[in-house]
């Protein structure tokens, strides 16, 4: 069984301001794979603890989460289909980002709504899909936790995901999950460093990537990127 993992993202152009803030927030670079320096005035003995699970991802927002190659699939296969996916599909603008608590962890949200990046979302779920190998047993009980609803359940079994469609929220990691006294700390230190920044980004979703875990455990790196239709 190939172990190597797929996802598709949201992930800022590299020289955007926004992605400078996300990669500086959790100190990886996902484009290039490598560490990069933490934001000014990060602590840096307590503060790689905290962003340790999202670094292994990238700075990012999930679109389609990450899966196995089925049998049958190459990589090739799951470019090709991205490319006619990303001609096909227009970019969205979804206004304001702002730094906020979501449940333990921290993360960077549109300030309203947007239908239309969640269409955008599923869209992305239910094309690449027959790319995607069945959970394994062990995978399966990893993500089937009491706190799941009936209805994320159903997704999970059916999606390889819970928190897709109904249940999915667009949000870009910046720190695992804390406890309060930590998540109020580093809320406070991350709204005043995003704040800081000479004008508030707003979020255009105009490019995906996709993003290739090689092995378990390894830091998530983009494999290729694409602009959607009319974003440049």
């Amino acid at each position: 069984m190939n172990s190597a993992r797929y996802a598709i993202y949201y992930v800022p152009a590299a020289d955007a301001a926004l992605y400078r803030f996300g990669a500086a927030a959790i100190g990886y670079d996902a484009y290039r794979g490598v560490d990069c320096p933490y934001i000014d005035g990060a602590d840096v003995t307590a503060w790689p603890a905290l962003v340790r699970e999202p670094r292994v991802y990238g700075f990012h927002a999930t679109m389609k989460p990450p899966m196995r190659l089925k049998d049958g699939f190459g990589e090739s296969d799951l470019v090709a289909a991205f490319e006619k996916f990303a001609a096909h599909h227009g970019p969205v603008d979804a206004g304001h980002l702002v730094v906020r608590e979501l449940g333990s962890f921290i993360a960077l949200v549109p300030e309203a709504p947007c239908a239309p990046l969640d269409t955008l979302a599923g869209d992305c779920v239910s094309a690449f899909d027959e790319f995607r190998a069945r959970m394994t047993e062990q995978e399966l009980v990893r993500r089937l936790t009491p706190a799941l609803s009936e209805r994320q359940v159903e997704h999970l079994y059916r999606w390889g995901y819970p928190y897709v469609f109904e249940d999915f929220r667009f949000h870009m990691t910046l720190t695992g999950s804390l406890p309060v006294q930590k998540r109020n700390a580093a809320l406070k230190f991350l709204c005043a460093h995003f704040e800081q920044m000479s004008q508030t980004p707003r979020l255009v979703a105009n490019r995906l990537v996709i993003s290739k875990q090689p092995q378990p455990g390894a830091p998530f790196i983009v494999l290729h990127q694409a602009a959607l239709a009319g974003a440049f």
